[in-house]
């Protein structure tokens, strides 16, 4: 898994893009993004497959935030991103969330 990002100079915003290696999830058919940025919604930010069987999304972020996401396997497992920016705890017991920064010094 890994989060790259990419500052803008045309807009105040941080071009992020999320991958999942197909070797991370096994051989799951879908996978999606859900987080503070999409109001945890579980549908708004599926995963494009790429023909390596990696997943990819990419996403506009306002700077100097820090949200909060993981990522769904076929709509049923949660998987945090350990190579995210940072996990906090959930309200959910031995549940993290991944977060990412778009502070310029993140």
């Amino acid at each position: 898994m890994s989060v790259q990002k990419q500052y803008l100079k045309s807009k105040p915003k941080c071009k992020v893009k999320f991958r999942v290696s197909r070797a991370e999830v096994g051989s799951v058919d879908a996978v999606s993004l859900v987080g503070s940025f999409n109001d945890w919604d579980r549908s708004a930010t599926p995963m494009s497959a790429l023909k390596s069987g990696d997943f990819t999304a990419t996403l506009y972020l306002d700077l100097d935030q820090s949200y909060e996401f993981r990522y769904l396997l076929d709509g049923a497992v949660w998987v945090s991103d350990e190579n995210a920016d940072g996990l906090i705890p959930t309200p959910y017991p031995e549940a993290l969330n991944s977060v990412v920064s778009t502070a310029a010094t993140a």
